[in-house]
């Protein structure tokens, strides 16, 4: 009787440490950051220990996770990692929803996208996913329109339409909020709106409806997508603690999407 007990306590010790580890989280700054901190609280709960690491752009996390140097990485919507997937052949999946982040256009100097003239500049992402879906926001709300055969793969040459002759300024993400001073308006991903203090629903002269195809992924490598430790990073993700904490802390600025 008690070599049976000691065994299953060893046992059970063993799967227990097996199951305690820790994992490296990449994120952007801003909400994604800050989400990720309250996640890291639900899932020390449950035995697992989040490492998080903050990256200033939108390549250099799917690089460092498809390199092993990340266990996992939230930052991201469906279409930017599908692209990057496509575009660099990372092995990455997606293992679970997070927030949407409706974009928004910005700026200093006009209040309405009306009040824009002829020949202004717009500042819109220079990654092809982010660059697309700005150009579809411009488009949703009547300032210009786009080639619908390419989907959500559009560029500045696939405007059709333009009738007051824009001018696009493709910029690093990260760099949209300090073009407003040089730019009449500028097309800024939620993050790093409010990194620069702009709040979508006060301060964006326009935003992208509710009905968006861009809900934000956790992503691991495809080897990983069915450990254990997968799992709990999504349960604790999707605890309803967080979906609170996002709808108190941002007010509406970020929709959980699960």
């Amino acid at each position: 009787m008690k070599k049976f007990i000691l065994a299953a306590a060893i046992a059970a010790l063993a799967a227990s440490s097996a199951f305690a580890e820790t994992i490296k989280v990449g994120v952007t700054p801003g909400e994604h950051a800050q989400i990720m901190e309250k996640v890291k609280e639900i899932a020390a709960k449950k035995g697992l220990e989040i490492d998080i690491l903050e990256f200033s752009d939108y390549v250099v996390p799917n690089q460092a996770l498809a390199d092993g140097d990340l266990n996992a990485n939230s930052f991201q919507h469906q279409p930017y990692l599908d692209n990057q997937v496509a575009d660099r052949k990372f092995d990455l999946v997606s293992v679970g929803t997070t927030i949407t982040t409706p974009m928004g256009v910005y700026s200093k100097k006009v209040k309405s996208l009306d009040e824009l003239k002829s020949g202004a500049h717009i500042a819109i992402p220079n990654d092809p996913t982010n660059g697309g879906r700005a150009l579809l926001v411009l488009a949703s709300k009547g300032l210009i329109k786009v080639d619908p055969a390419k989907g959500l793969k559009v560029t500045p040459n696939d405007v059709t339409e333009n009738p007051k002759n824009i001018q696009f300024s493709e910029l690093d993400a990260a760099q949209l909020p300090r073009s407003l001073d040089d730019v009449d308006a500028a097309v800024i991903n939620t993050n790093y709106a409010m990194e620069a203090g702009l709040h979508p629903k006060k301060d964006a002269i326009a935003i992208e409806g509710e009905k968006s195809p861009y809900a934000n992924v956790i992503a691991v490598r495809r080897a990983d997508k069915d450990a254990p430790w997968v799992k709990t990073l999504v349960e604790s993700y999707h605890d309803d603690s967080i979906r609170n904490f996002i709808n108190t802390q941002f007010k509406g600025a970020l929709i959980p999407s699960w």
